[in-house]
């Protein structure tokens, strides 16, 4: 018997996409394909546990629906794919998907729901005038479910090829989804690669809480999950965008982390993770937040407008103690906001940002200042241009610990070089991972030297030093890789011109007499 494998899955999704192209924008196939995956799969697990009850109870439907009833996630039947298969020649096939993915949330409050109560599916309509007029939208919508039928697609978990199938398989679709999008895709994606680094940088001991702020699709906080080696630990996510947001609660479920707590809201002005009145603290935060953002907290200067705005300046959680950060650049918005989530003595903060951060001055000058002088930033680590969507600028991951310790060094690494060259985008390569963590332990480990510049990758500068730059981090102050040409002996070079000429003489000297031995010359 065939076990569907990530290649079956990639086939038919990719497949399915054909069905929107040239219909709507690449970057909300997503929100519809990957969508009816999510159907199919919990359908798919819902079938086989049935089959699995009637087995045990030899037949008795009855007692099975009963056991069923019971389990964690709850499957509808007017919300399960053979449902909607069997109806998908029906006029108002697009009204039917909506009221499965209806049922699906009121089945299963909490899951797949919002702290107020909203769907996570509400931004995702298959009955929208986008899809075509009437007669097109039920055509194309008719085909998806062809596409995803037992036919082309098996995705009952006793017909998988191993445990990771369908997680694995969407986290590479979502990649390739974000080469599709072009510049939207930054703001559902992190290239795997670079997860995989944070995940390692910050790596969570087990029973850790795990935050991202700035969520996305939720590839991140996955790896940092899966990076603890053990199911003994807790996610948090929250993520501003209505369609990624649900993308991010899909992908934890598909990647068996369906206790995972994701919030839809914007995480500066409208922080959804708390505890009480107080912001929740998390062992680890790690996150990709939107690059130098625009009017990502007070927006209006006026008198009337105030009080209409979220002023950062008034923050009722006091993350901006250290500085507010300029109206026109929220990266420091964001770092100051995990750094206030970190756990006191021993939390932990993984971001990536544009170099903008390491030296902009100003109000961000200040702020950076003064997390130096806490004594909380650890590394600086430079990536290679061209690995994010929607940007080719180079970006770096700062890590801010707050068990830091006595050590008041700070790592610096320039991994800017280290990569494989792509058709569109660069790429970290296993090999670039496994060098800049190792890299970065050793430097927890006290192995490197500070001052010592090592391989012309990395260096350890200390608290004087970094002061003395006026606490700019830009890493060439640091990390020299400067190339010294090697030095010319003009003698030699005079003494080897002498000898080629010399030689061209004699070689003249014979072509001139084999030219009058021929009588030509």
């Amino acid at each position: 018997m065939h076990k569907t494998n990530k290649e079956d899955v990639f086939k038919v999704v990719w497949r399915a996409c054909d069905t929107f192209r040239g219909v709507i924008d690449p970057a909300q196939y997503k929100d519809y394909v990957l969508t009816m995956l999510f159907i199919k799969y919990v359908s798919d697990v819902w079938r086989d546990k049935m089959e699995a009850y009637l087995e045990k109870y030899k037949g008795d439907k009855e007692r099975a629906e009963w056991a069923m009833q019971r389990e964690r996630f709850i499957v509808p039947k007017h919300s399960r794919f053979d449902d909607l298969y069997e109806n998908r020649g029906e006029a108002n096939i697009g009204e039917l998907i909506n009221q499965a993915l209806e049922g699906l949330e009121e089945a299963n409050p909490g899951k797949l729901s919002g702290e107020d109560g909203s769907g996570v599916f509400r931004n995702i309509d298959f009955n929208s005038s986008n899809l075509g007029d009437t007669k097109d939208k039920n055509t194309r919508l008719k085909n998806l479910l062809i596409d995803f039928s037992d036919e082309k697609l098996d995705l009952r978990p006793s017909r998988l090829a191993g445990q990771d199938v369908i997680g694995d398989a969407y986290e590479f679709l979502i990649s390739l989804f974000a080469s599709d999008a072009g510049k939207k895709a930054g703001e559902f994606y992190t290239p795997g690669e670079v997860s995989t680094l944070i995940a390692k940088l910050t790596r969570s001991q087990p029973g850790a809480r795990i935050c991202d702020p700035t969520c996305g699709s939720g590839s991140l906080l996955v790896k940092a999950g899966q990076e603890v080696g053990s199911d003994n630990f807790s996610l948090y996510g929250q993520e501003a965008n209505g369609s990624t947001w649900a993308l991010a609660v899909m992908n934890m479920f598909l990647h068996g982390m369906d206790n995972a707590t994701i919030r839809w809201g914007d995480t500066i002005r409208n922080p959804k993770l708390k505890e009480g009145d107080a912001l929740m603290k998390f062992d680890t935060v790690v996150a990709n937040p939107p690059f130098s953002l625009d009017k990502w907290g007070k927006v209006h200067d006026d008198k009337e407008a105030k009080g209409t705005d979220f002023d950062p300046e008034s923050d009722m959680y006091g993350r901006f103690w250290r500085g507010v950060p300029p109206k026109s650049k929220g990266d420091w918005a964001f770092i100051t906001h995990m750094i206030e989530t970190a756990y006191e003595g021993k939390g932990k903060v993984g971001v990536v940002v544009p170099h903008g951060v390491l030296f902009r001055g100003s109000s961000e000058g200040r702020i950076r200042q003064k997390t130096i002088e806490e004594n909380l930033l650890e590394a600086v680590i430079g990536l290679p241009a061209n690995l994010f969507f929607g940007t080719g600028i180079p970006a770096a991951i700062l890590i801010f610990n707050k068990g830091k310790g006595d050590n008041r060094n700070i790592l610096f690494i320039d991994a800017s070089e280290r990569y494989e060259s792509g058709k569109n985008q660069n790429k970290l390569r296993e090999k670039d991972i496994e060098e800049i963590v190792e890299t970065y332990r050793k430097f927890n480990g006290g192995q490197l030297s500070p001052g010592v510049v090592e391989d012309k990758f990395s260096y350890v500068a200390t608290f004087e030093e970094v002061r003395e730059n006026d606490f700019n981090l830009n890493i060439p102050r640091y990390v020299d890789t400067f190339e010294e040409e090697p030095e010319v002996d003009l003698q030699a070079v005079q003494e080897r011109i002498e000898a080629i000429e010399a030689e061209l003489g004699e070689v003249q000297e014979e072509m001139e007499k084999c030219l009058k031995d021929l009588g030509l010359f």
